[in-house]
């Protein structure tokens, strides 16, 4: 009998990509985190305290999961039954979005993004 090894990934940074010593459950490092939440008290222009307020919630939820080199993220909706394509320059394919509104969503990836 051959015993398999079973080897996993180390927990990474969904920002920076580096390994993590101890897995958050936002997936972000202790840094990455930081920079994330002095993004949030500046003021996010074209959003409403309401909306940056969420959008905060979403990150350290760990919804908001970069998918192409820190500018395209998927944002999970705040009842978590759809996701959504979020660009920093403020495009998104939510119902608000598809209307050229501001949404929370559009704050949060320009958030992770900072």
């Amino acid at each position: 009998m051959s015993a398999q090894a079973t080897t996993t990934e180390p927990a990474r940074c969904l920002k920076c990509r580096r390994i993590l010593r101890n897995a958050s459950p936002d997936g972000y490092g202790p840094k990455c985190r930081r920079k994330v939440r002095r993004a949030a008290r500046i003021n996010q222009d074209g959003h409403h305290g309401w909306q940056v307020a969420k959008a905060v919630e979403l990150l350290e939820l760990g919804a908001v999961i970069p998918l192409r080199a820190n500018r395209i993220f998927l944002v999970v909706s705040d009842d978590g039954n759809e996701v959504y394509r979020t660009a920093i320059t403020g495009q998104c394919n939510c119902p608000a979005g598809l209307r050229s509104v501001a949404c929370y969503h559009s704050a949060a990836a320009a958030m992770a993004a900072a």
